[in-house]
């Protein structure tokens, strides 16, 4: 039981910002799945500009949510440097999208509404893997030093160099 709750330290933060970003992906998706469907039907515009469109919206909303709400605890920097970052980042989550959608719809020749939105949601899981990772790592960065408490026992090699042996230190002191 011990060994479980070191364990559940150690990934503490990583899964409760897993979760929150996953409920800010859900309302994401929802915005660009739902989104990319009006524009498609209801203005007749082709399916990678109606993508291109629904997901700028769905990254508004990813934006404020994460900064205010996901990753609320980690480090401040401007506001300039984390929307650039954000929205670049999100742009090669874009891309991830647009390469899933346009080779469904393009390559293969799926146009119907079924295999599109098929290539939307994997391109949406794909590019959900990538900014997750690419957020906490360069546009919210953890700043804490310190590893977490425990982690000795998972990862050893983090864990404070052992004192010397005693025939080290009667040679170190006979350097003199």
């Amino acid at each position: 039981m011990d060994s479980a709750r070191r364990l559940y330290e150690r990934f503490r933060q990583l899964m409760h910002e897993g979760a929150k970003f996953g409920v800010v992906g859900i309302i994401g998706v929802v915005i660009t799945d739902g989104g990319t469907n009006v524009l498609r039907s209801g203005m007749h515009i082709g399916w990678l500009t109606a993508n291109v469109i629904a997901t700028i919206v769905a990254t508004g909303f990813a934006y404020l949510a994460s900064r205010y709400w996901t990753f609320k605890h980690r480090e401040r920097t401007s506001f300039g440097r984390e929307g650039v970052l954000f929205f670049v980042l999100n742009g090669v989550g874009l891309l991830i999208q647009l390469g899933c959608l346009g080779f469904t719809v393009h390559v293969i020749g799926y146009n119907g509404k079924v295999p599109a939105n098929i290539a939307i949601l994997v391109g949406i899981v794909l590019a959900t893997l990538f900014r997750f990772w690419s957020y906490r790592k360069w546009v919210w960065p953890d700043m804490r030093q310190d590893p977490p408490v425990g982690h000795e026992a998972i990862e050893p090699v983090l864990a404070p160099a052992a004192s010397s042996s005693p025939a080290a230190s009667d040679q170190a002191g006979n350097r003199n």
